[in-house]
């Protein structure tokens, strides 16, 4: 099954995802180099890195929804996309309210912010690997037809096009 939405040949949501993935164990990095070292900047930058990451994670939702939807139901892929689901969801509720209680000083993380975010962390390691159960070994976003010699998305042309049997 191809992503529900598509941008050029390519399923949207695994295009919008790098981005929380990326920007909130970071900003959990900087958190613990905030701890280190008390230098301030680590938790203005973490506080930032924290808003993008979840407005990020809320897009890329958006666009998984729609793909979830589009599962044929009583699926095995059905049944894990909703776990998927549910357990990024409590990423990006973890690290909104880890946001929020940063929000009276944003220099300067609390101990329960942090651990928020450490723990989102652990969360997003087991939802990023069910997102990985359903593309690498259901195949939910993979055109059946592609192949090492298939013609570039842009080209208009079939994936089996150049096929070697």
């Amino acid at each position: 099954m191809a992503g529900k939405i598509n941008l050029l040949g390519h399923p949207v949501h695994p295009m919008l995802i790098v981005f929380p993935l990326g920007l909130l164990p970071t900003a959990v990095a900087c958190d613990i180099i905030y701890w280190v070292t008390h230098n301030p900047n680590w938790g203005h930058i973490a506080y930032w890195l924290i808003a993008a990451g979840v407005l990020s994670g809320l897009v890329a939702a958006v666009f998984g929804f729609a793909d979830w939807w589009a599962l044929d139901s009583g699926t095995r892929a059905k049944t894990v996309g909703l776990w998927h689901a549910g357990v990024m969801d409590i990423v990006i509720i973890l690290f909104a309210v880890s946001w929020w209680l940063r929000r009276p000083d944003p220099n300067a993380p609390t101990t329960l912010a942090t651990g928020l975010g450490i723990v989102a962390v652990l969360f997003a390691l087991v939802g990023g690997w069910l997102g990985g159960e359903m593309v690498y070994r259901m195949s939910v976003g993979v055109d059946f037809d592609a192949h090492v010699d298939s013609p570039s998305s842009l080209s208009g042309r079939s994936a089996k096009e150049n096929k070697k049997s």
